[in-house]
């Protein structure tokens, strides 16, 4: 506990101290540790409706403090590790089923043989920033680690863009849809028939993430996928190649223009995407291909729960300037910061102020369309199902889903306010770490343990 403040470690002594502490272990345990869990009052009831036997019932009356706590389910990893962690494999199962195909999902492994890329589509540049141009130096003169501070921040930030980079990341949003729009009218152009005939033999299914670059400019990460008519239950008809959508990729991302009105001293925009397009296909097996299906699900995950702060802002609103300087936030992301609150009277439908924190984007980090793969509430739901087996088996209580034991559940719960306190965040932080060991060490031994089941066969 070396560390601790007076205050904190009086608070864990007290939370350790405390009759009823093995319940509330087992209770943040199964949160995974969560930062800042949801507290709720009530109860529950199970009844037998024909006979009104009470099979169990349930009251938070007896749990510590009188409250069960459930975790918040925030996504950000700056908030909370540990539902980041759930919320994160989520994700990478929504993406790999994309990709690999699991039937259990509703995606069929033939989706494999589907033409399919990773594209990346960037913002373009507001002025010169300190970077590592291959084994080039930086235009200051200087070779920068990769760990550099400066990295990502302009050379001269008096003549940096900043309005128009929160602008951009304003209407990111906007970009990609009309991205989409543009890429099924490319595709339609080169297959050589009119939109609607080429909706009717396939269609075009993604799954994407945002990014921010250390400059704080968005830029989105995307897999793409050929379908046929039905989506990935159905074969892409044969001029739906790989080269067709790689090619459309790119005619679409040129396409596509955002424009920006005038308003005070802030001229018209017209905004685009950069000119750096990545587009490269995804292996299915990954036998020495660049980009594997395993390493595309991995990625998006891993960024599906970070944001803004990665660039050295926060991850809450931010009500005024003055608070710029409380929070020791850096210049360059202060200023983008300060340019979304300049900019909000004038652009007062964008919201900038709102969205300061994130440096004016406003859209939603983790996107698929509707017939990608399955989506993240069916699997949120199945793992609720899976729980609540473990538990009706754990108290004796029949199956729902039989008919001749029919049961009725009578809930009522009461919102009792959030978080921890201080020994409890200490506490909570100290389980979410060993939970994450155990996980690192479980990955860690599973090979081993294949080698040996191996051998032994």
């Amino acid at each position: 506990m070396a560390g601790l403040d007076a205050a904190t470690l009086a608070d864990v002594l007290r939370v350790a101290g405390s009759a009823d502490f093995d319940r509330w272990q087992e209770q943040i345990r199964r949160t995974g540790g969560c930062s800042d869990p949801i507290r709720l009052t009530g109860g529950t009831k199970t009844v037998d409706p024909t006979t009104k036997t009470v099979l169990h019932s349930y009251t938070t009356e007896h749990e510590p403090g009188g409250m069960l706590r459930i975790a918040c389910g925030n996504r950000r990893a700056s908030r909370c590790p540990a539902c980041a962690w759930t919320y994160a494999g989520d994700t990478y199962h929504l993406i790999r089923a994309g990709l690999t195909g699991d039937p259990s999902k509703g995606t069929p492994e033939t989706v494999r043989d589907h033409p399919r890329v990773f594209a990346t589509l960037t913002a373009p540049s507001f002025g010169p920033v300190h970077n590592r141009p291959g084994n080039r130096p930086c235009r200051c003169g200087s070779r920068h680690s990769e760990d550099a501070l400066e990295l990502g921040t302009p050379l001269d930030p008096a003549s940096y863009d900043y309005a128009g980079a929160v602008l951009w990341n304003n209407h990111a949003s906007e970009l990609w849809r009309y991205f989409t729009i543009y890429l099924r009218r490319e595709i339609a152009r080169r297959a050589g028939l009119t939109q609607k005939a080429a909706r009717e033999q396939s269609r075009v299914s993604f799954g994407k993430v945002a990014e921010y670059q250390k400059r704080g400019a968005v830029h989105f990460h995307a897999v793409i996928r050929f379908d046929g008519p039905e989506g990935p239950n159905s074969p892409p008809p044969t001029w739906a190649t790989l080269d067709l959508l790689t090619d459309a990729i790119h005619a679409a991302a040129v396409r596509v223009a955002v424009d920006v009105s005038p308003a005070g001293d802030e001229p018209a925009r017209t905004l685009r995407w950069g000119t750096q397009l990545d587009v490269q296909p995804i292996g299915a097996f990954g036998h020495g291909e660049d980009i594997t299906e395993q390493a595309v699900a991995s990625y998006v995950a891993k960024y599906a729960t970070k944001a803004a702060e990665t660039t050295g802002t926060v991850d809450r609103r931010i009500g005024n300037k003055e608070a710029l300087e409380l929070l020791e936030v850096p210049d360059h992301p202060r200023r983008l910061i300060e340019a979304c609150l300049d900019l909000h009277p004038l652009y007062p439908d964008r919201k900038l102020r709102d969205w300061a924190h994130m440096l004016g984007f406003r859209g939603h980090f983790s996107t698929k369309s509707r017939r990608y793969s399955t989506t993240l509430g069916a699997l949120r739901q199945v793992r609720a199902d899976y729980r609540a087996a473990q538990q009706r088996e754990s108290l004796g209580l029949p199956d729902p889903d039989d008919v001749e034991a029919t049961t009725l559940t009578l809930a009522h719960w009461t919102y009792a306010g959030h978080g921890h306190t201080l020994g409890e965040s200490w506490l909570a932080a100290n389980i979410r770490r060993d939970i994450q060991q155990n996980r690192e060490t479980a990955r860690e031994e599973l090979p081993a343990l294949l080698d040996l089941e191996g051998a032994a066969a």
